[in-house]
């Protein structure tokens, strides 16, 4: 792997009980984190291809490690999201060239299909710096009850020269979703949208 990581982080939070009501069964969200070392820190680059190359590896090694905790077959997975955090030392473009070019298509291996973006955010920070990702229905944009996000944070992370990368994976969409829209059951998952 050329993304030298210097930690993973990965938790999963599950709802069991909202507004006094038992969520059966809970809803749940994995979140897998990487910090790695920005090889463009410091620098102005007009070619970010290592980046896009670490993109590709941590879209297939974090989507399988939400999988894993979630503890699911990859064809039972709901939603997905992905962002990235870069340190002081580091650009914008950093986390974009992370995130967009490739990091989708191993996800989608993942977590078996993906016919819908990937809803992604990025962010400059410094250590402890927060985001949010946000999530939705990995094979149908229109579904509501998976429009969702899951903070993403490290304590010790992004230093100046590091990026924070973060992928979510679910089971499920929100807890109590009653606002309408395409439902679950009716995704057709050809078009990304429906």
């Amino acid at each position: 792997m050329s993304a030298q990581i210097r930690k993973l982080v990965v938790q999963v939070d599950e709802t069991r009980r909202e507004m006094g009501r038992d969520i059966s069964p809970p809803t749940r969200r994995a979140l897998a984190i990487a910090v790695i070392a920005n090889p463009y820190a410091g620098r102005y680059a007009d070619s970010l291809d290592e980046l896009i190359a670490i993109g590709e590896e941590l879209g297939g090694l974090l989507g399988a490690r939400c999988v894993q905790a979630l503890g699911i077959e990859p064809s039972a997975a709901q939603s997905y999201g992905k962002a990235a955090i870069v340190g002081e030392a580091g650009e914008l473009e950093h986390a974009a060239a992370i995130l967009h070019p490739k990091l989708g298509a191993p996800l989608r291996v993942a977590v078996e299909k993906g016919a819908a973006l990937v809803p992604s955010a990025k962010k400059m920070g410094g250590v402890g710096t927060a985001i949010d990702v946000p999530l939705g229905h990995k094979d149908a944009a229109f579904v509501r009850s998976h429009f969702d996000a899951i903070e993403a944070r490290v304590s010790d992370a992004p230093r100046a020269d590091e990026i924070v990368v973060a992928v979510a994976v679910t089971d499920s969409g929100r807890p109590l979703p009653r606002i309408g829209g395409l439902q679950v059951h009716e995704i057709q998952g050809k078009d990304g949208l429906r």
